[in-house]
This record gives C-alpha cells, sequence and structure tokens, in this order.
C-alpha cells in the first residue's frame, strides 16, 4: 500500500490526513472513495483543472503528464511546478504528500 498524506485544506480536509492507496489507482478516484471530496467537474475526463493538486512529495513517481494535463494546468490556480491534475495521477510505490490549493477556477462547487 502506498500512503497518501493530503495536508489541510480550510474546506475539503481541514485537519488534513492520510489514506492508503493501491498502486495503480487513480489519485482522484482514491480520494473520493475515501471521503475527501476534491472538486471534480469535469467527472474526470481531463477537460478542468478543479481537481489540481501540488504534489509535495513523490511527484518523480508518478507517470509523465501529456500535453493536454500540461495545458489544461497552465490555467490552474496556484500553478506550481509539481502541479498536477489528480485526475491523471495513477499511484505508484512511492508514498505521496500533497496539498489541494485553496482555489479553483469553478465559481460554484459542483457538490458530486
Amino acid at each position: 500500500m502506498t500512503v497518501v498524506t493530503i495536508l489541510p485544506h480550510h474546506e475539503i480536509c481541514p485537519e488534513g490526513t492520510t489514506i492508503e492507496v493501491n498502486p495503480g489507482e487513480n489519485l482522484c478516484e482514491a480520494m473520493l472513495d475515501r471521503g475527501i471530496k476534491i472538486e471534480h467537474a469535469c467527472d474526470m475526463s481531463k477537460a478542468c483543472t478543479t481537481c489540481h493538486v501540488v504534489v509535495r512529495q513523490g511527484f518523480d513517481s508518478l507517470e509523465e503528464m501529456d500535453d493536454i494535463e500540461g495545458d489544461l494546468l497552465d490555467r490552474a490556480w496556484g500553478l506550481e511546478p509539481d502541479s498536477r491534475l489528480s485526475c491523471q495521477c495513477i499511484v505508484a510505490n512511492e508514498d505521496l504528500v500533497i496539498e489541494i490549493p485553496k482555489y479553483t477556477l469553478n465559481h460554484a462547487k459542483e457538490n458530486h
């Protein structure tokens, strides 16, 4: 199992948490399955940036992003060099520490 540490986020995960994820699982789906309600307005179809995360540890264990993800991330709020769309991250064997940015470009919550 891979341990994913989610740093505190004022709405989604105020205390921060850790979850155990099987290698090969999609990061966004893993968070949602474990009660972390990260936004995902496009239903994980790689068409928005609402599931944007910053990978603070373990970034190099993730597969390289493709051009579409890179282009979308250019529009994300709080973009950093280690930003990814969580819907495009497949968890490997290395533990991760992620931060969910304070804001998204969404004007309204999707309440998925």
